[in-house]
This record gives C-alpha cells, structure tokens and sequence, in this order.
C-alpha cells in the first residue's frame, strides 16, 4: 500500500494503522477436515508422515500402528505384530525404505515404507515409549523404561541392521522429546528433572546437562540448526505456569518463555514459515508463534481445538497440520494421568476416533 501524500493526518494516521494491523494478522490456521476411523477405545500416542506416499501412522496402542492413507481419508493398514505390542507410534527411515513401530511392551516392530510389510519385534526392554532418529550418525536413540536407581539405560541401535551398538546412561525416568541438530548433537528432554541433555550419539555419552528455569516438566522439544536453537514445550510445575521455551543449543541459556495451554506434548519447527507450533491437550489450543530472529519471538495466535489433541505432525510440502482426538473421559475408579491433569482422561469411546487436519488461510 503506498500512502498519497496529499493525505491529512488523521487519514494518514488511519492508513498506517491499517498497515500495521495488516502486518500483524494472524495466520489463520483452521480446522479443513474431522475423519472419523474405525477404533474399539484404546488410548494413542505419537503421529509421523511418510511424505512420499501421503501416509499418517497412527500408535493407537492396542489396536497398533494404524496406516492412514491422507489421499482417500482411510485407513489401509494395521502393521503386523503391532497389535499384540501395543503401538506408540513410528519412526521413520525414508532412505532406507524403513519404519518402526515403537511399542509399550518394550518391543521395536520393523517394517517397509514401501510395502508395510513387517518383520518380527525385537525385544529391547520391559517398556518403551519412542525412539529418535539421527541422518548423521544413522542411529536410533530409544526411549525404554526406567530402572529403580532414578535413571535410564537409553539404547541406541545402528540402522538399517537394528543391531544394539551400546546404551547411554541418563539421570531420568521419564525421557522425552528429542531432536538433532545435524553436527552429532542430539538434544533429550526429561520431563522429571526439568533438563535437556545434550548427547554424543557416536560415542555414546552426555556431553553437557542443562537445567530450564521457566519450564516446568520439560517435554515437547525441536531445533533450528541453523540458528542454535532449541524450542521446548513445557507443562508447568507448581508456580510455573505451562509455557514455550526458546534455548540456546550452543550453552543452555533459556532466551525466551511464554505462556501457552496445559498438557503440552506436541512441538514442530518449521524453518520455511518460521513457525514453532505447540500442540496441548488440557486446554485444547494449539499455539503459535512467529520466529523473527534467534533471540526474538512472538505470539501469532491459538487455535481452539480439540480436548485430546496433543500430539501432531506437520507436511512439510503441503504445509498441513494433522493430529489426532477421540471422544473421552476421566474414569476416577481408575488410574489418572495427574501429573498433566487431575480430570485427564483415561477412557476413550469407541467409533469416535478422527484424524484432524489443519491447515492455512
């Protein structure tokens, strides 16, 4: 908009606000379809997108890792021996035609993107929550189970073989998110402790522990190589309010915090849009925000979702936003997730369970 210079000031003043607004206008992320899918009730947990042939993966726990075909708006496939494991969800290996499915009883599913055809589980621990995938060093880092000492034996694995290499001790029992920055760095929350570990996957070892003041019960977490930064999910704990978390990989200084709903679990970066999105299931909103520099940030907007969604995948062509809901309930005669809310839900109804899609105005 070029203003005319013959403009009186009040006009003038009336045109730059309407730049200004216009300037700040939010991205307008909205809900494009709700696809309902067949489920008998069980509980799920991550989401991943093979990008080359429109698939989502769904760990729908004990009804397994549920293939999503995002063309037809069906699901295609149950990967075999997933169902018996009980399904967290997949991580992916496109330039090995590889997938596994990462399963709660402490078991890892091998299968091909191209076929889906599965091999027999391997066996690694008594649990297992998720694993992580490093292009530089083509190891897995694998999230199992705790032990009664308050640590973590992490178990990496050299893909594509899958055989064990070794185990990386940690002080946590509760590992979460982790990402790598492509220069052999890879970047682990825990939740208990309110850290990120920085982890040398070819030597197998802790290089730096870094407390997050401002980010209680550390969870989602994603990096921008390019800038140094690592973007965190956090919860909240006590007087620390659920909150967005910007760290500087290179020392651990936290650079910027922000408010953001409860439950979180779900983090992306996208270095196209210079967007950080943060999925949380309490307060049903997903969050975003505007990266304008390494060290400035800003809220763009919160989009009002759904009560479960909590964890999502993003296209990176298409620039969609998928997650994942169901009708629930907090069934109080049975175990509550407490530490992420005291009325989190525990049962899910069958034959309500939709693949969300999101996308831009």
């Amino acid at each position: 908009m070029k203003l005319n210079p013959r403009l009186t000031p009040i006009a003038l003043l009336v045109a730059g606000l309407t730049l200004s607004q216009g300037a700040l206008a939010f991205d307008g992320w909205h809900l494009e379809s709700a696809t309902p899918i067949p489920g008998t009730g069980s509980s799920w947990d991550y989401l991943s997108i093979d990008e080359a042939r429109g698939r989502l993966f769904i760990g729908h726990r004990k009804e397994g890792l549920k293939v999503f075909d995002l063309a037809s708006g069906k699901v295609i496939k149950v990967v075999d021996h997933t169902v018996a494991g009980s399904s967290n969800g997949a991580t992916l290996m496109p330039e090995f035609d590889l997938g596994i499915s990462n399963n709660e009883d402490g078991s890892i599913t091998p299968f091909k993107l191209s076929t889906l055809e599965a091999r027999p589980s391997i066996k690694l621990s008594s649990e297992l929550d998720t694993s992580h995938y490093d292009p530089l060093t083509k190891r897995l880092l694998v999230n199992v189970a705790g032990d009664k000492d308050g640590g973590t034996d992490l178990v990496v694995l050299q893909a594509p073989a899958l055989n064990v290499v070794g185990t990386i001790r940690v002080p946590s029992i509760k590992p979460e998110h982790a990402d790598s920055d492509g220069k052999g760095n890879y970047f682990l929350t825990a939740r208990d402790q309110d850290k990120v570990f920085r982890i040398d996957l070819k030597n197998l070892k802790v290089t730096a522990t870094w407390s997050t003041p401002g980010c209680g019960q550390t969870n989602g977490l994603a990096i921008d190589p390019a800038t140094d930064r690592i973007f965190l999910g956090c919860r909240g704990r006590g007087e620390v309010k659920p909150s967005f978390a910007v760290m500087n990989s290179t020392n651990g200084a936290i650079i910027y915090t922000h408010e953001v709903g409860g439950g979180n679990d779900g983090v992306i970066y996208d270095a196209d849009l210079k967007r950080i999105i943060l999925s949380n299931s309490v307060n049903a909103v997903i969050n975003i925000f505007e990266q304008q520099g390494p060290d400035s940030y800003r809220p763009v907007e919160s989009l009002g979702t759904r009560a479960s969604v909590r964890t999502i995948a993003l296209h990176s062509k298409t620039k969609k936003l998928y997650s994942f809901a169901a009708e629930g309930s907090a069934d109080h005669a049975r175990k509550i997730t407490t530490t992420v809310s005291p009325f989190y839900a525990n049962t899910f109804f069958p034959n309500t369970f939709t693949v969300m899609t999101y996308s831009r105005k």
